[in-house]
């Protein structure tokens, strides 16, 4: 009997142990990892001053604006502006504000150089959309304060930069000008503004710099018409192309007034041939036009004449003319030569000589150089050198100096336009995936250390030391794959053509190819990269062959422009077949057939709904011809409100190019009426979503049968009037209708009304139901509505005997054309955040449940249990009810919110706590012990869930749940959080389970300008792969169910180990005593 006991109290020791559900802060890094970078830079300054950072702050496509350290490439500080908030100009002011431009000239904003904060900002409205500049004069001060001239929305303002405030306000819109140029003239108190009037008229306006008065106007007519490309020479010489092109013409500035000179290009260039491009680099005293792959750099002498100083042959960019020293300025210009660039620094004022000439290797997958800014610097010797940023043509960034790279940076992974994954391959040799210590003492002095660190007494050095250990023995690096399926290669393909290959482990590059299909040529002048298709998917009978994706482009934004075509090799990024351009690609169809080498079949339709068959061989014809009755398809047609199904033709066309072109026929079109409804979104199930079983078992044992469908779409569409902004119309005006369709019948399965309410609409697919969100006007909030749909046609197969005897119809086949007999259940809650996009965990056998990735308005992912968008959630469910997992119902979604750093809930012992942003709870050292009755709540019940929001510096609000019988809202003192505290029970009712499923993947995380989410199951039932990006990128990991497959990657098996030898031990000796005992017993 003590022997039993002492087990007993062992189990119950043990039971009442440590065991978390939380990211703690050595944890970081192992299962996810997050990528910040900019995009592709726009333009450049640099702030190079002896004091302080040495730095260049950029502003870029993605409208980041953004301070780099010169010294590594490190981001100091960024901001991510809106997607309507496009950054026009960036400059310095003062040596300590950085100033921007945006929104078309309409918003000017400072931030401090050092640390990002925002000093201002302004609105500056005006009456027509137009050109925006900025100019920040050096030399025109008043009383310690700089003058910024901003031009935008057809009005000049002076606004200070020390408060942004707006000195003076000039109309210039009412003129019909279209302001080109603002000018300074140095040491001066004038500024022009220089524009056109249509193509003819050149006006030029003389303001007064400080009061802003318009002290004279002059106009005259531009010969030869004006072409858009005009070039700022020196502060009263301009020139610009003619209409023809065939002209330069010089435009001379004194006084107000306005003087023209001719220059024939021919007089220039003999036997030139092409057209004539002004370059927009700014050169003190000279210009730069390019000519037939030919760059020529002209001087504009006083007396108005032209003359070419300079020719250089295959530039690729040039920069802005820098001064370096007093009375000399420089500029640079770059060249390729094979995998090599040549960058040189001529000095304004001897075109024979070079301040420097350099050549650095450069990998041939970046492309061309695109833009490049320099910077100066004093050598040791006191000589002037030089730094280049340069911007590829994959928008990677780097630095040159001294001949060498000094950082990169690939700012291409902003700007990702499609994901797909790719299995690594099988390790070889029969290595186990598993690494196993060197030998036995690193194996003991390991789990030694964790052990410590499970019981807290683990010191700062013992605590780097288990996260190396981690890190080291994760094996999440390696090339091959592992047993749970967690390393894989995420395939991105981004804006710039260029595919990359990431690895799931530590997200770093495995290798990356710049598509030759997707580059710039004669043939391709606006190439654009489309989508991601699985090509060649090899398995285990053909593991001689890698993996192959198809990336699909355009030559061009519109649809009808021609098609290209590249097929990739996933391990290595070798492009192995590159076609195009070809015939317009409206829709890509990857279609379930492989022929005998794995290659998938895809049917690519083009603009004149012609169908054409990939890949173009006589086996995938043979195919196709044998299964085309039973491929159907549908498209959108959005702005004309048309549904349509189509099929291919069963008669052959004589008339068709080759064997692999095929003609398709209309089966049936939804023609929504124009006046009321307008299609603003569709959404479709995936084509490779797994689903475990159709049957879900409901209370009472019950069943119900959902209805799987690859051919159901989710339409939605709105008011025309309410496509605008949310509440640009009232609530009478605006209604959403929802519709399930069948794809192949083109049967309405469902269809309701949300009056009231409008878009934009993010909708998600899975099994039976799917899930959108938009805005109640009414209500004035955003909702989440849910829809389910069953089929009642096999809701009799329920009797066990009609199973047992085979009278069930559960294994008749579905078709689409036989009507089914549908029921939908739905409901609507409300939501607190505005939604960028929707997504659904997915697993590898579909028996996990389901989690909702909710891309937030604050670029975050909320991960949100799918049982609190069940529509059979009531007010009081019944107990089998709350059994089955039901959530009592509540008209909103109760989100907690993400402070600091991210959600952590730890049981220890009977001590538990639960917080979000900070951990506090019983045992820290602040907080006093239970009381007798909170440890009885906390016996019974097993948890007691809190967290915190500061609200300044001295309260803080707590806010928890007691057991299984109410939640508690306290406000205390944050010098002692848990002292002196009242509890006020607000309601007596079931604990609120929502708390518990419910957590962001990215923890307290940004995805900048998140654009889309990304699920792919592991070969572990409960774990599926998270990939969300945007300007960042973000990978984690997710068990919706808990990892009830596995144990954790940290678990202790030394504890295990001391357990199990504490109970054998504890065995022996209590069986000794007690056959000492006995023995002593039977002596008496």
């Amino acid at each position: 009997m003590m022997a039993i006991r002492v087990f007993l109290l062992l189990l119950l020791f043990l039971s009442s142990s440590v065991v978390t559900f939380c990211l703690y802060e050595d944890q970081v890094g192992l299962m996810d990892w997050h990528q910040q970078y900019v995009g592709k830079v726009k333009d450049a300054v640099f702030h190079t001053q002896k004091a302080g950072r040495k730095r260049v702050v950029v502003s870029t496509e993605e409208n980041v604006v953004a301070s780099l350290d010169l010294r590594r490439g490190e981001i100091f500080w960024r901001h991510v502006l809106g997607p309507k908030d496009a950054i026009d100009r960036i400059n310095i002011a003062l040596g300590k504000y950085v100033i921007t431009l945006s929104s078309e000239g309409s918003i000017l904003r400072a931030w401090n150089l050092p640390d990002g904060q925002m000093v201002w900002e302004s609105f500056l409205p005006g009456l027509k959309p137009s050109k925006s500049l900025l100019l920040v004069p050096e030399n025109l001060k008043a009383d310690r304060d700089s003058v910024i001239f901003v031009y935008g929305s057809g009005s000049l303002h002076a606004v200070s930069s020390i408060d942004g405030e707006v000195l003076w306000k000039k109309e210039l819109a009412t003129e019909g000008i279209e302001v080109q140029h603002l000018i300074h003239p140095r040491g001066s108190d004038v500024i022009y503004a220089l524009g056109f009037v249509g193509s003819f008229q050149i006006q030029a306006y003389q303001i007064n710099a400080r009061s802003g008065d318009l002290l004279k106007h002059s106009s005259a007519a531009f010969p030869g018409g004006f072409s858009g490309e005009i070039s700022l020479v020196t502060t009263d010489k301009l020139v610009g192309l003619n209409a023809a092109r065939s002209t330069l013409v010089s435009l001379n500035i004194r006084d107000g007034e306005i003087s023209f000179e001719e220059t024939p290009v021919s007089d220039l260039v003999q036997d030139s041939s092409g057209p004539v491009v002004l370059l927009p680099a700014k050169l003190t005293g000279v210009f730069a036009i390019k000519l037939d792959k030919v760059v020529m750099f002209i001087e504009a002498t006083d007396e108005g004449k032209l003359q070419v100083v300079d020719k250089v042959d295959h530039p690729v960019a040039v920069s802005d003319a820098l001064p370096f020293s007093e009375g000399q300025q420089a500029f640079a210009l770059i060249q390729h030569e094979g995998s090599k660039i040549h960058l040189t620094v001529k000095p304004g004022n001897d075109w024979s000589s070079n301040v420097l000439k350099e050549s650095v290797e450069i990998e041939y997958e970046r492309g061309f150089v695109q833009k490049i800014f320099i910077n100066n610097y004093i050598r040791t010797d006191r000589s002037h050198g030089f730094r280049a940023l340069i911007v590829m043509e994959d928008h990677s960034l780097l630095l040159l100096q001294q001949g060498e790279i000094v950082w990169s940076r690939e700012d291409g992974l902003a700007s990702v336009i499609d994901v797909t994954t790719s299995e690594l391959p099988l390790e070889k040799d029969g290595v186990s995936v598993a690494k196993v210590e060197h030998n036995l003492f690193e194996w003991l002095k390991g789990h030694m250390l964790k052990l410590k660190g499970t019981l807290m007494l683990a010191t700062a050095d013992d605590l780097a030391a288990i996260q190396r250990m981690r890190l080291q023995s994760s094996g999440k690096s390696k090339m091959s794959r592992d047993h749970n399926g967690f390393r894989k290669l995420l395939i991105v393909l981004t804006r710039a053509g260029k595919v990359f290959a990431l690895h799931t482990g530590d997200g770093r590059i495995v290798w990356s190819r710049l598509l030759q299909s997707l580059r710039k040529s004669d043939a391709c002048e606006c190439p654009t990269g489309l989508k991601l298709h699985y090509w060649q998917v090899p398995h285990h009978h053909a593991l001689d062959e890698n993996p192959l994706v198809l990336v699909v482009g355009r030559c061009g934004p519109s649809l009808g422009a021609p098609g290209v075509f590249s097929i990739v090799d996933t391990y290595t990024g070798k492009e192995l077949k590159s076609l195009g351009p070809l015939h317009s690609i409206a829709q890509v169809i990857p279609l379930p057939f492989t022929d005998s080498t794995e290659q998938r079949l895809h049917l690519i339709l083009d603009a004149d709904r012609r169908a054409h068959l990939y890949p173009q061989t006589p086996e995938a014809v043979g195919i196709f011809q044998r299964e085309f009755q039973n491929i159907y398809w549908y498209s959108v047609e959005a702005n004309n409100g048309i549904l349509r199904g189509h099929a291919v033709k069963n008669t052959c066309n004589h008339e068709a190019p080759d064997e692999y072109y095929f003609d398709t026929r209309d089966l049936w079109s939804i023609v929504f009426p124009a006046e009321s409804e307008k299609i603003i979104a569709t959404v479709t199930r995936k084509l490779n979503e797994v689903v475990h079983t159709q049957a879900k078992a409901i209370t009472d044992q019950d069943v119900m049968y959902k209805y799987i469908s690859k051919n159901l779409l989710f339409v939605v569409t709105g008011a025309p009037k309410a496509t605008g902004e949310i509440g640009s119309v009232t609530p009478d005006e605006s209604w959403l209708v929802v519709y399930l369709v069948d794809t192949v019948t083109g049967r309405i399965l469902h269809r309701m009304t949300h009056h009231g309410s409008q878009g934009p609409v993010h909708a998600v697919f899975s099994e039976n139901w799917v899930v959108y969100h938009y805005f109640n006007l009414r209500a004035h909030r955003y909702e989440m509505s849910v829809i389910e749909i069953y089929d009642q046609s096999r809701a009799d197969n329920k009797d066990i005997w009609k199973l047992v005897l085979g009278k069930h119809n559960l294994t008749s086949p579905v078709s689409s054309y036989s009507r089914p007999e549908v029921i939908t259940k739905s409901q609507s809650y409300f939501f607190t955040h505005s939604v960028k996009t929707i997504a659904v965990t997915s697993t590898a056998k579909g028996i996990t449940s389901r989690q909702l990735l909710v891309g937030t308005i604050g670029d975050q992912v909320l991960a949100l249990d799918k049982r609190f968008l069940d529509p059979r959630r009531s007010l009081n469910p019944t107990q089998a009810e709350k059994e089955e997992g039901i959530i009592p119902l509540t008209d909103a979604i109760p989100i907690i919110p993400q402070i600091d750093q991210g959600v952590c809930a730890a049981v220890v012992g009977f001590e538990v706590e639960a917080c979000i942003g900070v951990v506090v709870g019983w045992n820290d050292q602040k907080t006093r012990q239970p009381s007798r009755e909170e440890k009885g709540h906390q016996g019974r019940e097993g948890f007691l869930v809190c967290y915190r929001v500061n609200l300044g510096v001295k309260w803080v609000v707590q806010v928890g749940v007691m057991g299984m019988e109410g939640w508690w809202v306290s406000l205390v003192e944050d010098d002692d959080p848990l002292t002196d505290w009242e509890r006020r029970r607000l309601v007596n009712r079931d604990f609120p389970e929502e708390m518990l499923f419910q957590s962001y993947a990215t923890h307290a995380l940004k995805v900048e300008n998140l654009r889309g989410i990304e699920t792919v199951p592991a070969k572990l039932e409960s774990t599926t792969l998270v990939f969300a990006y945007g300007v960042d990128l973000f990978f984690t990991r997710l068990a919706p169910s808990r990892t009830y497959d596995s144990l954790t990657e940290d678990f202790s098996y030394a504890l295990l180990l001391i357990t199990i030898v504490a109970l054998v031990v504890a065995i022996i000796v209590t069986w000794v005593l007690s056959e000492r005992k006995e023995l002593q017993e039977k002596w008496r």
